[in-house]
């Protein structure tokens, strides 16, 4: 297999950084823009970009990713999500190249009862996840040889997630409170990457439901983390009503991962092992 050319956008949030380290460990030539480097808003700025690097493969995994804020900052939501990755659709149409869309559980209303399939109707709640549908749409309609891939409850070694922010909250009390009533599928970004490098490198486009196999809620999510921790903090279940959040969240997003086991790949492995692993890695470290 001979290396790719690969720009990751957003290069400095926990999936984009983990992209880079897992795809420039497996010999890609990688490019990493942050934020910073590349405004994704800009249309003129992303397409002389693309034009410089030429990549084979641009990872769009840019996004604003703050569901709470989105619901008071819808303009910026959509800038980002959708006017951004039209962008950089129409910029990787230019260029001849392939593209990766970082989409979101939050697409769906929560109202299934069982794993959520790909082809499943969508029926966001929230700006967030209105915005992240429409980059999909955007990217559906401008190209043909591109990889969506929707994913759920990422964590990792990069910048700020759950799995952080439940162990900082068990260092100053004994007991935090948990919702108890949202399901879905904790995801290390460590095995998304490798997912999506091995995607990358085939021509299986379309759409894809990515996460750790197995399902929690995030009440069980806490309760494992400080188990494997081993932490002694008292989880306490509660409502989602309980909490006043400005978005709304899907009570249940846990995915299906169809479309992945019909080409042919071994299920990602459950969520517990993998928070098992990055916990003995991440604990040590910090």
């Amino acid at each position: 297999m001979s290396p790719l050319k690969v720009l990751v956008t957003g290069s400095k949030g926990q999936l984009g950084q983990e992209l880079c380290h897992v795809l420039i460990n497996e010999g890609h030539d990688v490019t990493g823009l942050s934020r910073v480097e590349l405004d994704v808003t800009n249309a003129e700025a992303v397409l002389n970009m693309l034009n410089r690097c030429q990549p084979d493969i641009v990872i769009h995994t840019a996004a604003y990713t703050d569901v709470n804020r989105a619901e008071k900052e819808p303009e910026k939501a959509f800038l980002v999500n959708s006017l951004g990755t039209e962008n950089v659709a129409l910029a990787v149409k230019q260029i001849g190249a392939k593209m990766v869309y970082i989409s979101t559980d939050y697409v769906f209303d929560g109202t299934s009862q069982y794993p959520i399939r790909e082809e499943e109707a969508t029926n966001p709640l929230s700006i967030y996840g209105r915005s992240k549908l429409l980059g999909e749409e955007h990217v559906r309609r401008i190209l043909s040889h591109y990889f969506i891939i929707r994913t759920s409850w990422l964590y990792g070694r990069y910048g700020s997630n759950f799995v952080k922010k439940i162990l900082e909250a068990g260092d100053h009390a004994k007991t935090v409170t948990v919702v108890n009533d949202q399901f879905g599928s904790p995801t290390y970004t460590g095995d998304l990457a490798d997912a999506i490098a091995k995607l990358i490198v085939t021509d299986q486009f379309g759409l894809y439901h990515l996460s750790n196999s197995g399902s929690c809620s995030w009440y069980e999510f806490a309760r494992e983390i400080f188990y494997l921790a081993g932490k002694d903090v008292l989880v306490e279940p509660c409502k989602t009503e309980e909490f006043k959040s400005p978005a709304k969240r899907p009570a249940y997003s846990i995915l299906e991962h169809s479309r992945w086991r019909d080409n042919g790949y071994a299920e990602i492995r459950h969520w517990s092992e993998a928070l098992e692993e990055f916990l003995a890695h991440y604990l040590i470290s910090s």
